[in-house]
């Protein structure tokens, strides 16, 4: 199919035709209010898709050269460097988030880093759990929309049975019930139009997510290899100096006179 052909096929979807039938934009003002409203839902949630697609990647949340520097600071040790590192605001992100308030955490405990294996998972939970809720916007989307097709479909039918109430007869024209109907078809159309794909794409965003977090899950691990063995290390070259006095007592008790 040409370009030509996909114009003219618009043109035609979006006229009237000549046997009285409406066009797309027709259609979907017959939903009524309750229709209005699930477009309106629809534009946010295009623009909630686009901000996620953005926003949730890895080079976003967790840069390769925030990684590289942070190694870089921990394999010297500089932890106070580190920790300004990720307080500041232009370095924002994830993976910064997540060990600067480890870091801050050990640096006000009187355990200091003894305890930053325990507060980077603390700290990755809370992260995670944030990545997490910024997806909530699609999810009551996919579930509000659904039903707010079904409230225009029970407003639809019980706008009929009020035209089949007040007609002559109990007997109503079709084109009195046409309206009605419309509003109970058109809004439980739109409403499935636009819950489906918001409910993939919000699968699809909570599985990149579980991804992203694992691949920073292994960044923090290999940082948080860097601390542990500076801290062996310190332990080994302190461990020495602690014994050597009780050697020196042991050497000089044989030779004190006895009473």
């Amino acid at each position: 199919m040409s370009t030509t052909d996909i114009f003219n096929l618009s043109v035609l979807l979006a006229q009237d035709t000549d046997t009285g039938g409406k066009s797309i934009l027709g259609h979907i003002a017959s939903g009524g209010p309750i229709g209005l409203i699930i477009i309106m839902i629809s534009f946010a949630a295009v623009a909630l898709v686009i901000m996620h697609s953005i926003q949730l990647r890895l080079t976003v949340l967790a840069p390769s050269e925030q990684f590289d520097r942070l190694k870089e600071l921990l394999s010297r040790r500089e932890l106070d460097n580190a920790r300004s590192y990720c307080e500041s605001e232009s370095n924002d992100s994830f993976l910064t988030r997540v060990l600067g308030s480890a870091l801050t955490r050990c640096a006000r405990s009187p355990f200091g880093l003894l305890e930053f294996r325990g507060a980077l998972e603390e700290s990755g939970k809370t992260q995670v759990a944030r990545l997490y809720r910024s997806t909530e916007g699609l999810a009551l989307i996919a579930t509000v929309s659904p039903m707010l097709g079904l409230l225009g479909t029970v407003l639809g039918m019980v706008g009929a049975f009020n035209t089949l109430g007040t007609s002559t007869g109990g007997f109503a024209k079709p084109d009195e019930l046409a309206s009605s109907i419309a509003v109970a078809l058109i809004t439980t159309v739109l409403g499935l139009v636009v819950a489906i794909p918001v409910s993939a794409c919000l699968v699809f965003f909570r599985n990149r997510i579980d991804s992203i977090t694992n691949e920073v899950g292994e960044m923090t691990e290999e940082l948080l290899g860097l601390i542990e063995s500076h801290q062996s290390n310190a332990q080994k070259a302190t461990a020495p100096t602690a014994q050597q006095p009780a050697r020196r007592t042991a050497a000089i008790a044989p030779n004190t006179p006895r009473a």
